[in-house]
């Protein structure tokens, strides 16, 4: 239980695309009093991942081979931008990879990989190519939504067990093409 804890509070910060997206999330009840900067210019970026306490923001990127093919082993590379300290970039530490914010991938097709939070393995996300680039969805209420901001709101809690209250899934829902955010309550 605490794993799920842990990944909600990963999905849940905010990510705004459109402005109706930043619509959607001023209705979210009880929102993050921190004001979540936009990764910019990060290469092969697939999604990014921010949570309170601070504005450190996660990065998902394709991890692609010398010859610019994927990486089969480990299609996504996961790295912190450290905006508390300068937007350094940082490794994930061990605990961070194993137990909170890494991923565990299985090819299903070429192309086409499922990914699963090592904290939160019930909620299936998707690697595959969506006219001709990668992508990462989920399919969530009905919706498949391609990524681009997951945000996880945490109010207390501990190390291992925060409080995490909702986590929110930004991005286009493929269906329609609009911007859309949803929202995962965690009991």
């Amino acid at each position: 239980m605490p794993f799920k804890n842990i990944f909600l509070c990963l999905l849940i910060s905010g990510f705004i695309i459109t402005s109706m997206v930043g619509k959607l999330y001023a209705q979210v009840s009880d929102p993050s009093p921190i004001n979540f900067p936009t990764p910019k210019n990060v290469n092969n970026m697939l999604f990014y991942l921010q949570r309170d306490p601070n504005t450190n923001t996660l990065i998902y990127a394709l991890n692609l081979l010398e010859n610019g093919n994927i990486n089969k082993s480990q299609p996504v590379s996961i790295y912190w931008i450290r905006y508390g300290e300068k937007g350094e970039k940082k490794d994930l530490g061990y605990i961070q990879r194993k137990f909170a914010y890494g991923l565990n991938s299985r090819e299903i097709t070429k192309d086409k990989f499922e990914l699963r939070f090592v904290s939160h393995k019930t909620l299936p996300l998707y690697l595959s190519k969506v006219e001709q680039k990668y992508v990462v969805t989920v399919n969530v209420n009905g919706k498949t939504i391609k990524i681009n901001r997951l945000f996880v709101r945490i109010v207390g809690g501990s190390f291992w067990l925060p409080n995490v209250r909702y986590a929110l899934i930004e991005g286009i829902d493929l269906a329609t093409d609009k911007a859309v955010i949803e929202k995962i309550t965690v009991k």
